[in-house]
């Protein structure tokens, strides 16, 4: 199995690159994992909210994989610690042949069409963070749910 994380847009700030570069380079330890940006959408200005929710959606479903287990990262989705999103993750080695694929969506959130696509919603938090912050957050917590899994010393109860 492979964990993709797909995200809508690149990162511009160095020091958020550096920092998801870290865990990217330190989860290749454990797991195949790759990060796939598909582009920003141009002139979005000129859009209604609904409008760029949709073309994201049309741009995130072209870049899905027959067989890919897809869970959004969706404020309404279920909320796990640390321990439970390793359990989650071990599971998930065992029941998806393929890709496991997380994807961010947009600043509006994801197109009804992509929604129904889903598997399952997971939340990082009831909070709201960037999308640059939540790429960094989410590959830090694949990280600790790799040194869980593997009674490593990074993480502490």
């Amino acid at each position: 199995m492979k964990i993709t994380l797909l995200v809508i847009g690149k990162t511009d700030a160095g020091y958020f690159i550096d920092a998801v570069n870290e865990y990217q380079k330190r989860l290749e330890h454990y797991i195949p994992f790759e990060i796939q940006i598909i582009p920003d959408i141009k002139n979005t200005k000129s859009l209604t909210t609904g409008q760029q929710k949709e073309k994201e959606g049309e741009l995130i479903l072209k870049n899905l994989q027959a067989g890919d287990y897809i869970v959004l990262l969706d404020e309404k989705g279920k909320e796990y610690t640390s321990a439970q999103f390793a359990n989650y993750i071990e599971k998930k080695t065992h029941n998806v042949s393929k890709r496991l694929v997380f994807v961010i969506g947009g600043p509006y959130g994801f197109s009804q069409a992509v929604y129904e696509k889903a598997n399952e919603k997971l939340t990082l938090s009831r909070m709201t963070f960037s999308h640059q912050m939540v790429r960094l957050i989410f590959v830090e917590q694949l990280y600790r749910a790799m040194t869980i899994l593997n009674n490593e010393p990074y993480h502490h109860e």
